[in-house]
């Protein structure tokens, strides 16, 4: 007859404490807590001995308890409603890379809605003190809502549009309105009598990109179209792309962003309009790819990973109590390629 192996006891395999360690160096737990947050109040001796301990009992301090003891986390979460489009993932990718650059690590909050159970649950979960310093991507209403709601003691700042108010919070922002009204003059220069506008769903009627747009048709006397709306997908970018396709005086357009100007070209190709021969097409964001489309978009670049880096040192300062770095931003800029041309004369 065999037997079965008893399980080991819980003891037999318990995981080592703080206190473990205390107890096998001699020192008192506080002393413990104190070699792993790097005091300088203690001496090389003692040090060495709790790291001994450590070491040979296989401790591992928990994450967790160590932000309580700190008060917050040595750690960076960003709260954003996307994690897909460009300008977003662009700006985490940016966060990503300097948290790792300071070994740091790095949360994702995603907010769902701007519905007030879901902005309450998730700055619930950010007030605490394992989520360290926050970086919100307020480029939306979702964002927006979160950031407004965080209590003052939660050490945050923003990725914000240019327009936004102060909210009492470090806010960056890549200088939106006056890349829109470049864009604008360049196709004013190329002959066209106006610019139509499809904007993008958080800019709002004061956001950059509107408001560079309006500047720039204002100063320079040219009719102000009504703005077309749509939403993130290019399915009502396509929408609005035949709408404007169905307008014989539509010579150019300046788009939101890359992806609705691709689903804008769609619907003037579908409607028989050249670019940039028919209409002329302005796009932002240059996503990677956009250089390679037929015909190859003229748009304006952002520098989306540069703002996460400066939002992640931002982050960093309110967290530390350290002065506010300058932000190291490239300003954005037009790039000029094929979408764009004087129009045809009649």
């Amino acid at each position: 007859m065999t037997s079965t192996p008893r399980r080991a006891s819980r003891s037999a395999v318990a995981v080592p404490s703080i206190r473990d360690v205390a107890a096998a160096a001699g020192v008192s737990y506080q002393t413990v807590s104190r070699v792993l947050n790097d005091s300088p109040k203690v001496r090389a001796e003692t040090r060495a001995a709790v790291l001994a301990a450590i070491d040979r009992l296989g401790f591992r301090p928990s994450r967790a308890a160590r932000a309580l003891s700190l008060g917050r986390a040595r750690a960076i979460t960003v709260v954003t409603s996307n994690t897909v489009l460009y300008g977003y993932a662009a700006t985490l990718q940016g966060i990503e890379e300097a948290a790792r650059a300071a070994g740091l690590a790095v949360g994702i909050r995603v907010v769902e809605s701007a519905e007030p159970a879901e902005v309450k649950q998730t700055v619930d979960d950010v007030s605490d003190a394992s989520a360290g310093g926050v970086v919100v991507i307020a480029f939306d209403p979702m964002g927006v809502a979160v950031l407004e709601a965080l209590p003052r003691h939660v050490p945050a700042v923003a990725a914000a549009e240019p327009a936004a108010p102060d909210r009492g919070r470090v806010s960056i922002a890549l200088d939106e309105r006056r890349a829109a009204a470049d864009a604008t003059r360049h196709l004013l220069a190329l002959g066209h009598r106006t610019v139509h506008h499809v904007a993008i769903p958080s800019e709002g009627r004061a956001g950059g990109r509107l408001a560079g747009w309006r500047d720039a048709l204002g100063e320079s006397g040219a009719p102000i179209p009504a703005v077309l709306d749509c939403g993130w997908d290019i399915a009502s970018a396509y929408a609005a792309g035949r709408r404007l396709a169905a307008e014989p005086d539509v010579t150019a357009i300046l788009c939101g962003n890359d992806d609705i100007a691709q689903g804008v070209r769609r619907a003037l190709y579908d409607a028989g309009k050249a670019v940039p021969g028919d209409v002329s097409i302005v796009g932002f964001d240059d996503i990677p790819g956009s250089a390679y489309w037929t015909p190859a978009l003229t748009t304006v670049r952002m520098d989306f990973a540069g703002l996460g880096r400066a939002c992640f040192h931002a982050a960093v300062a309110e967290l530390t109590g350290q002065e506010q770095p300058e932000p190291a931003l490239v300003a954005p800029s037009l790039v000029v390629r094929e979408s764009t041309g004087s129009p045809r004369r009649s």
